[in-house]
């Protein structure tokens, strides 16, 4: 079965950084794009950023554009999410995702999340 396992959080000064790992397994990676999501305390969750199937495209939000990077190798089926310059407000559970669609289907897959608290 699809299964998305998150690692990498943990507390962090303003200003500091940390990478978030998404490890794969149970579908053919390198098909498929790869987006984090983030959800804060009392918000709604909300896309952080997206990289193509083969990482040519990647998308992120606004309030992330320039501080986080993200990426991924297919041959090690994993997706990263670098996050830099770190802000009090990127306090968040952050999720990997991905899905598709067989015909009248729709499959989405979430992992259980990293905490990421930013915090001095």
């Amino acid at each position: 079965q699809v299964q998305l396992v998150e690692s990498g959080g943990g507390l962090v000064q303003p200003g500091g950084s940390l990478r978030l790992s998404c490890v794969a397994s149970g579908f053919i990676f390198s098909r498929y794009a790869m987006t984090w999501y983030r959800q804060g305390p009392g918000k709604e969750r909300e896309l952080v950023a997206s990289i193509s199937s083969l990482g040519g495209r990647t998308n992120y939000a606004d309030s992330v554009k320039g501080r986080f990077t993200i990426s991924r190798d297919n041959a090690k089926k994993s997706v990263y999410l670098q996050i830099d310059s770190l802000k009090p407000g990127d306090t968040a559970v952050y999720y990997c995702n991905t899905g598709w669609a067989r015909g009248p289907h729709e499959y989405d897959y979430w992992g259980q999340g990293t905490q990421v608290t930013v915090s001095s």
